[in-house]
């Protein structure tokens, strides 16, 4: 891990300010003569600066973006709790920790701390920014605020402002972690049973219908209580505790229903008109949280937009766990360049699932 130390005032969109700023990142592979082989990779909620790590089948040696190949970078975003500037950090002269006064973060500011990180590492040019969900709402902002250093983007199950829908789904989840009276206090374990409640509600939106019918459906009839569903939910809980932050998780949440490209822009669809590199925008059929009308807006109002929509069994996990169809859209992408709007045909992928199949576990949410 890499850190980028800002030691002066950092403006954020609400009129706020953050007095000092950390920036965890990562770079894999060397960045080549002509500085046209840089990616750049944008993290989702609860995902750290590592690509590796929680994009395997896409992104390391072998793979399609091989760091052999490119010069990768990934930034762990304002209020996380992987080593960027967040809630758990002190504040500035008091040794107290930021926690629940930690200020209002928009995807807006996000994109800027990724500025003054592409600034410090002297990279001019992007050939590809890639993300998915909130990774995917940085690269829309910021193809938007910056389109001249893009070449293509893509952006996977993510939109150009986050939906009523999301919005409730994130308040329902602050509300459960505002229902544990020890969040954002000194306490031991501060935080922890509303963070796994928040987390058990954002798995509904993670997964669908048909996800729960094949994977925690009983063997038998006989059961009265402790059901695999009820099992399920709770191990997503107790397994996001062990590696994240309560008070991180409640900011990140705020900041996710912060987006939207065309606020002070004239709306989404000027904002949108702005974006000039070549673009391939993929959606999940099964994604409840990310439905596919909001990638197709995306690619109707995006000039130069490759729309593609790949069918899974994962919801909106699919953008992780469904790398090996994304893989062929990306390659396709990578060695092409679009010249207009491109078809958006249903890719059918045919799996054989079992009763018993094994979950992904949300990792990079």
């Amino acid at each position: 891990m890499q850190y980028l130390h800002l030691d002066y005032p950092f403006p954020l969109e609400a009129g706020q300010y953050l007095e000092k700023l950390t920036i965890a990142y990562t770079t894999h592979g060397q960045r080549n003569a002509e500085g046209n082989n840089v990616v750049w990779v944008c993290h989702a909620f609860t995902g750290d600066a590592n690509p590796l790590g929680w994009w395997p089948g896409l992104i390391g040696a072998g793979r399609l973006l091989d760091p052999q190949k490119y010069f990768i970078v990934c930034a762990n975003i304002i209020g996380s709790c992987y080593g960027t500037t967040g809630p758990d950090h002190y504040q500035p002269g008091t040794g107290v920790p930021y926690g629940l006064d930690f200020p209002t973060v928009t995807i807006r500011d996000m994109v800027q701390a990724h500025e003054r990180l592409r600034e410090h590492l002297g990279i001019r040019r992007i050939r590809l920014a890639i993300g998915g969900s909130m990774g995917g709402q940085q690269v829309a902002e910021w193809a938007v605020a910056n389109p001249s250093i893009f070449d293509k983007i893509c952006i996977l199950a993510a939109n150009a402002r986050h939906s009523p829908w999301g919005i409730a789904f994130n308040e329902t989840q602050r509300m459960a972690l505002l229902a544990d009276n020890s969040l954002g206090t000194a306490v031991a374990e501060a935080g922890r049973k509303g963070l796994e409640a928040a987390r058990a509600i954002a798995i509904l939106s993670y997964r669908h219908y048909q996800t729960y019918e094949i994977s925690q459906q009983e063997s038998g009839a006989e059961k009265i209580d402790d059901f695999l569903a009820s099992s399920y939910q709770r191990y997503q809980g107790q397994k996001l505790w062990q590696r994240f932050s309560p008070t991180a998780y409640w900011s990140l949440s705020r900041s996710m229903d912060t987006h939207n490209v065309g606020r002070n822009r004239r709306g989404v669809a000027a904002a949108l008109q702005s974006v000039t590199a070549d673009s391939l925008i993929i959606g999940v059929d099964s994604d409840l949280l990310f439905p596919v009308a909001e990638q197709s807006e995306l690619a109707q109002h995006i000039p130069q937009a490759r729309f593609e929509i790949i069918s899974s069994m994962y919801g909106h996990d699919g953008f992780l766990t469904e790398t090996n169809t994304i893989h062929l859209l990306l390659n396709d992408f990578l060695e092409a360049r679009f010249n207009g709007r491109q078809p958006a045909p249903l890719l059918e992928k045919k799996v054989a699932f079992k009763q018993n199949f094994v979950l992904p576990g949300s990792e990079s949410f």
